[in-house]
C-alpha cells in the first residue's frame, strides 16, 4: 500500500504514539483504518514535506485535528485527479 517494506512500518509504529495496531495470536499486526490514515498522514508529513521523525511528531501532536482535516482533502483532490485522469484518457 505504502510501497516500503514492513521494517519501515514497524519503525514507525514503534516511534509515534498514535499507531497502535492490534497484534494476533500470530503477532501479526492488524491495522484499523485510522491506523491507515495517520500512516498516510506520516508519510505524507516525512516524505512528502520532508519533516524530521521529530519534526513530524511535534506536528501531530500540536496540529492533529488540522493534519487529519488536511489529510481528508488530499485524498479526496486525489482522488479527484485519478478520475480527471481517466476521463481525460477516455476522450
Amino acid at each position: 500500500m505504502f510501497g516500503v517494506n514492513a521494517s519501515q512500518i514497524r519503525f514507525y509504529e514503534k516511534e509515534f504514539d498514535v499507531l497502535q495496531p492490534k497484534k494476533n495470536k500470530k503477532g501479526n499486526r492488524l491495522f484499523t483504518p485510522e491506523d491507515i490514515e495517520n500512516l498516510k498522514i506520516i508519510f505524507h508529513l516525512v516524505d512528502d514535506k520532508g519533516f524530521t521523525l521529530k519534526g513530524a511528531k511535534d506536528h501531530l501532536k500540536n496540529n492533529s485535528g488540522d493534519v487529519k482535516e488536511n489529510q481528508k482533502i488530499i485524498a479526496s483532490l486525489e482522488k479527484l485527479k485519478d478520475f480527471l485522469l481517466k476521463l481525460n484518457e477516455e476522450i
